[in-house]
């Protein structure tokens, strides 16, 4: 049975076009307009292909999304052969509308690729498509009303629906909250009493409130996990072992410190409401992979950020994804910050198939 096609915009390291093809999508085309991104795509999801024997290798656009025809979209995922039902997915940068970021909205350079985006899914008109973005989307009164006002553009075609998902609550060790936007193509006759079973975790489900998580514990000491915490939640479940490090691509790549034993003895594990120099804690999750002027999270119990590989792993990447050593470690850290935890998008996309395969047949 053949597959179900994918475009994919704003595609990064193909974080979630991992999990959606996972799921039993394909994806036939995709875009990324940053150059390294565009490279640690490549090496990444070819060397995780090649893992499973998979040779599908996408298309893959390096275009600014404001300078691609649906042409040119059409005909380089498709060819002359273009299919009648295919999906669209993308994340487009979320800067602007994050609650730490400047508040630009969609007045700001990358606000306004959220806009490109609805308006090339209008011109494309595909069966379906998820747009991610941060919760702080709607967090903004005046970006809410605007966010909704285009999406009643999509309302003419589309049953729309909206969610937040935490990726923890996916088996992913980290609080990573983010905004889902999905819409399914109207049938003829429409589906009456429109409703999407949104992926739940019966197993995780509100673990971020339901666990007595730790807090605090003085670096150098070693704390004793309490029974009710599950470990693969946990930092310590993502960490390299030294001895396994030369073996594990990745793992030995990480931003020297430059700052004082004295002071870096002084952070304590898990102290992670700091501006800078966050430690993370063995027993507990990440807080949201987001990293910035090269300030990725501390080694729980080591003086020394956290590596490529671990920040991998804290993603839900697995190891067959490899990147080339030799390319910008700044560009790698923001690349998979980022990125759709991979067993999130998996989990959405299999629930999405599930909707697809019940209501389209």
């Amino acid at each position: 049975m053949n597959k179900i096609p994918i475009l994919s915009f704003f595609s990064g390291g193909g974080f979630m076009d991992m999990g959606f093809e996972q799921a039993g999508f394909e994806i036939v085309w995709s875009n990324e307009y940053d150059s390294d991104f565009v490279q640690f795509n490549q090496q990444g999801l070819g060397h995780w292909r090649k893992s499973f024997n998979l040779h599908n290798y996408p298309f893959m656009n390096n275009k600014s999304i404001s300078e691609i025809s649906c042409t040119e979209i059409l005909e380089e995922a498709f060819g002359e052969k273009v299919t009648d039902f295919f999906g669209i997915i993308g994340g487009p940068p979320c800067q602007d509308f994050s609650m730490n970021g400047k508040q630009k909205g969609f007045g700001g350079e990358r606000g306004k690729l959220t806009i490109e985006f609805i308006d090339k899914i209008l011109m494309l008109k595909p069966s379906f498509f998820v747009i991610e973005n941060v919760p702080g989307l709607i967090m903004n009164k005046n970006n809410k009303l605007f966010y909704l006002d285009l999406l009643e553009k999509l309302k003419v075609e589309y049953h729309i629906d909206i969610e937040i998902l935490n990726a923890l609550d996916f088996g992913v060790p980290q609080s990573r909250k983010r905004l889902f936007t999905l819409g399914f193509k109207k049938k003829v006759p429409a589906i009456k009493n429109f409703q999407f079973s949104w992926p739940l975790n019966q197993k995780y489900n509100g673990v971020l409130n339901s666990k007595n998580w730790p807090k605090q514990d003085v670096f150098g000491l070693n704390p004793v996990i309490t029974d009710d915490i599950p470990l693969e939640l946990c930092v310590i479940s993502c960490l390299v072992d030294e001895k396994d490090s030369s073996e594990i691509p990745n793992s030995n790549e990480y931003f020297e410190l430059k700052t004082s034993l004295e002071k870096l003895n002084g952070i304590n594990e898990g102290e992670t409401c700091r501006p800078s120099f966050k430690r993370l804690h063995r027993y507990r999750y990440s807080p949201t992979t987001c990293y910035g002027n090269n300030e990725v999270h501390l080694h729980p119990f080591k003086n020394r950020r956290i590596s490529v590989r671990e920040a991998l792993r804290i993603q839900g990447v697995p190891d067959s994804y490899v990147l080339d050593p030799t390319k910008s470690l700044s560009k790698k850290f923001k690349m998979i910050g980022n990125g759709v935890p991979v067993p999130l998008a998996m989990e959405l996309g299999k629930a999405i198939l599930d909707f697809i395969k019940k209501e389209y047949k």
